[in-house]
């Protein structure tokens, strides 16, 4: 598991329009550092020219920062003098090799743009101050070649994305003796011969494509490659721009021996999904610190220069197969309630638990069905939080109102499913769906006293209340545990976004919830893609907010992770997990009454354990633990704060 956290001052550099060449675009930016001062280079997309191209012609930018967020002096460094790069200047790549400075950047020679006219070019400075001298590097056409920092097994070596234009693209390796050799006709003639033994393939279908972005840095567990992989390009489904990275072997770079899951970055901030081209987040350059941060430099939307930064350790554990930990465990007794058959409003499936620690015992509370797929809650209870040591023979809570009673056929679902409860101050309130089989999904609040509670006196539960308007699709529901700058906070889930509302009161006999504050939402081409929701209520921590959430993606798998909102403000996401936490592997996680799901509606916080309760394949109720320290310095690693 790890996180990346976007920079607060994106964009960091941004088109002006008082600068011709540079009043369409600013993007796709690659580092270097020089002394304390990061000297970056970007693409820089002017003005439309009739007389030329109405894109507007591109050239390379630079500008300087003392401390890699805030940047000035920015001025033209490469400008298109050449036939071969008459129509711009693109997307450069610069390495420190050798005691020079070279950029490589994609060449524009013609129109209209093509594969006989895209290809890769080579400017050589000794101070970055001024170009010495530049090449045409590539016959053939390509783009995003980059230079190793230093020679492997004595050979220089690039890597670089070959045929670009002519799909299937392929990302490959060139090595040779000499600098000269790479704007060599005759070496890259022979190097083409030999192509095909020189690519990395890192495709996961046809339909994808992949560009090479950032110049690769090297670890003591390979060379880490940020790279441009998008779902879909050539067809097949809704197209997705991600950020994603290789490992590569530190003395064959043809050989991967590590990936990332999925893509670490897709487009969501207004900056990646807005600008001369929506929904992009393309890499192109990166910056290991000596803290272990790695600060990730990428094109939004292809206008913006952005940086992300992400924790080394935890993103090689997340690569490397042999590392790869579950950080959540699961309790060895799964699952630790499964449907009884002689008890027939539980005899279907018992799953999706509230938890609450009160009175020295865990107090579960879980949705259960019988035959007839009438939701109710039951109650069971454990001391040690895992080991059930009661459970009642009737239910907790059963459907009692209009709106949750079944108006469908007889065994459609209906009832109050996935209960959430939040104790304040000495009441207990707990928050649950309410489906009648017909309207749409909405949430009903109830409350009792902890002290009726912990006599088991459920007649005392307050009458329920709609807390939804009645046209609008809401669950996934629960209150913070304590008032936020005087107010009540809501979270709740109207497809497919995860929602806050403020409330002065709780009391909902007079108006129901008017705000659905946009918290987060899916995340496209990741394992979170088509909805999410909250799992328990968060849990304060010294860091922020914990909240475990579950996500639903594209093949309709249920997974959870994890997020941390800002103490003061929890509306606010400090940081999300990139991968999920836990994700059905297991036979009863995968196969039930829903498959492939886990799906939990509360935890509780013993020490430095978290205790996730959590549906396998909506069918019986298992637990989970982890390490609260663990988690949170995952979320919230101190080099990047």
């Amino acid at each position: 598991m790890y996180v990346i956290r976007r920079s607060q001052n994106n964009p960091l550099i941004a088109p002006q329009s008082d600068k011709h060449w540079e009043a369409r675009g600013t993007y796709n930016p690659s580092p270097i550092k020089k002394g304390t001062v990061t000297h970056l280079f970007y693409r820089a997309q002017g003005r439309p020219d009739a007389l030329m191209t109405p894109a507007g012609i591109s050239s390379i930018g630079k500008a300087l920062s003392l401390d890699g967020e805030h940047y000035q002096n920015r001025r033209q460094f490469i400008i298109p003098e050449e036939s071969w790069e008459k129509y711009g200047c693109e997307d450069p790549r610069a390495t420190f090799f050798e005691g020079k400075y070279y950029i490589f950047y994609t060449a524009l020679g013609g129109l209209p743009f093509g594969p006989g006219n895209i290809k890769v070019a080579v400017a050589v400075s000794k101070d970055l101050e001024t170009v010495e001298e530049k090449h045409l590097v590539t016959p053939f056409n390509a783009k995003a070649m980059t230079l190793f920092p230093e020679r492997i097994g004595g050979k220089i070596t690039v890597i670089l994305t070959a045929h670009t234009d002519e799909p299937p693209a392929r990302i490959a390796i060139a090595q040779c003796d000499k600098i000269e050799e790479l704007w060599d006709l005759g070496f890259w003639e022979r190097w083409h011969q030999e192509m095909g033994d020189n690519t990395i393939n890192p495709l996961r279908s046809e339909h994808d494509h992949v560009e090479v972005g950032s110049t690769p840095i090297k670890t003591k567990d390979g060379w880490l490659l940020f790279y441009s992989y998008i779902h879909n390009y050539f067809g097949g489904g809704e197209r997705v721009f991600g950020i994603e990275s290789l490992l590569l072997d530190l003395k064959d770079p043809r050989v991967i021996v590590g990936r990332t899951k999925g893509p670490i970055m897709v487009p969501e901030e207004i900056y990646e999904r807005y600008g001369a081209v929506p929904n992009i987040v393309f890499p192109s350059g990166a910056l290991l610190h000596k803290n272990g941060r790695v600060d990730v430099f990428y094109g939004g939307a292809d206008t913006v220069c952005a940086v992300a930064s992400l924790n080394l350790p935890d993103l090689l554990s997340a690569m490397i197969p042999e590392r790869r930990v579950e950080l959540v465990e699961r309790i060895k007794g799964n699952p630790i309630l499964k449907p009884i058959p002689e008890h027939p409003w539980e005899k279907t499936a018992v799953f999706n638990a509230a938890a609450l620690d009160l009175g020295g015992n865990v107090h579960i509370l879980y949705r259960a069905m019988g035959e007839d797929n009438t939701s109710v809650i039951g109650y069971a209870r454990s001391k040690n939080g895992t080991a059930i040591t009661q459970r009642d023979k009737e239910p907790l809570y059963v459907p009692r109102e209009d709106f949750e009673m079944k108006k469908s056929n007889p065994t459609g679902n209906s009832g109050c499913e996935d209960p959430r409860i939040t104790k304040i101050g000495d009441m207990l309130y707990m928050m649950y769906t309410a489906y009648d089989g017909v309207q749409a999904t909405r949430v009903a609040l109830t409350s009792i006293s902890a002290k009726d509670f912990l006599a088991k006196k459920w007649d005392k539960w307050s009458k329920p209340i709609l807390t939804t308007p009645d046209a609008v699709g809401d669950k996934d529901t629960g209150l913070l545990p304590e008032k936020v700058g005087g107010q009540y906070m809501l979270l709740h889930r109207i497809d497919p976004m995860l929602c806050a509302d403020f409330l002065d009161t709780l009391d909902f006999k007079k108006s129901r919830l008017t705000r659905c504050i946009e918290i987060m939402g899916p995340r496209q081409g990741c394992w979170d893609s088509q909805k999410i929701g909250i799992a328990g209520p968060p849990i304060k921590t010294k860091k922020g907010w914990l909240l475990i959430y579950h996500g639903v993606s594209k093949t309709t798998t249920y997974r959870l992770g994890a997020v941390l909102l800002d103490l003061k403000n929890p509306s606010v996401v400090l940081s999300r997990s990139v991968d999920a936490i836990l994700e059905p592997l297991e036979e009863y996680e995968r196969v039930g009454v829903v498959r492939n799901a886990v799906f939990s509606c509360g935890s509780v916080l013993r020490g430095d354990t978290l205790y996730i309760y959590y549906g396998g394949a909506d069918t019986v109720l298992c637990a989970a633990k982890v390490s609260l320290k663990k988690l949170l310095n995952i979320l919230l690693p101190d080099n990047l704060k």
